[in-house]
């Protein structure tokens, strides 16, 4: 079943302990967060043991397994009355010793990453670990975790540890979301400047518009009149007199 195809994300499914593989026997609790009223919302899922609708212990929105065992294994989503879904998880319940806690859901280009192998004998004298990116060897630690800083889309994959005399893990998908992208498509600034923008510009040019009318008419009001010089004679002269 594509739940993406059929869901819009609109909730978040949570699960505690933050990670997607487990030990048999851990317990988990899984619950839906949407910020206006979870309790519509219930925590589905669809696994290897068969998709069933009585499984754990429901409280709300919450559902919990005190037991985990290899048929819990499978992806797990919230759903509404209305049928609307969020963004399905995939959780993995081993039987070996050895399992990588990585983020379950997607995260940012910019963001830091913590890997982290869990050996199931805590008391193990061993930490040498080794990890992997689909199948090729990425690093080494002498704690148990490495850090991806700054992620981006290449270190998009299948991710798993190995703990040196006690084996490796299964592997877990890491997704990355583009940062630029959601900020652009959920930060209403993005939506809001350029109307203000477009709104001004208009303003601009209807009071340019209004000032050359103004103008004009003014241009059109002024009035012209025909100026008359008078006319002066000059005196007369007496021809025919001779100085002497």
């Amino acid at each position: 079943m594509n739940f993406t195809a059929l869901c819009a994300a609109v909730a978040v499914v949570r699960i505690l302990p933050d990670r997607s593989q487990f030990f048999h026997y851990d317990s988990v609790t899984l619950s839906c967060v949407d910020g206006e009223n979870s309790s519509d919302w219930t925590v589905k899922r669809n696994t290897t043991g068969g998709e069933t609708a009585d499984w754990g212990t429901r409280n709300g929105s919450r559902r919990s397994i005190d037991a985990l065992y290899q048929f819990d294994s499978g992806r797990y989503w919230c759903e509404s009355r209305t049928g609307a879904c969020s963004e399905a998880i995939n959780v993995t319940v081993t039987e070996g010793p050895v399992i990588l806690q990585s983020p379950v859901l997607p995260v940012a280009e910019g963001e830091a990453v913590i890997l982290r192998c869990i050996h199931s004998n805590a008391s193990s004298s061993s930490n040498f670990t080794k990890f992997y990116k689909d199948g090729l060897l990425i690093g080494s630690s002498s704690t148990g975790s490495i850090a991806i800083r700054d992620v981006s889309e290449s270190d998009q994959g299948l991710y798993k540890c190995d703990v040196a005399g006690a084996g490796g893990s299964p592997e877990s998908w890491l997704s990355v979301r583009g940062r630029e992208l959601d900020s652009f498509c959920f930060h209403p600034i993005y939506v809001i400047l350029p109307v203000v923008a477009t709104c001004l510009l208009f303003l601009c040019g209807m009071l340019l518009y209004l000032r050359r009318r103004v103008r004009a008419k003014v241009d059109d009001d002024v009035s012209y009149t025909d100026v008359t010089f008078p006319h002066t004679e000059l005196p007369e002269t007496n021809a025919g007199v001779v100085l002497e």
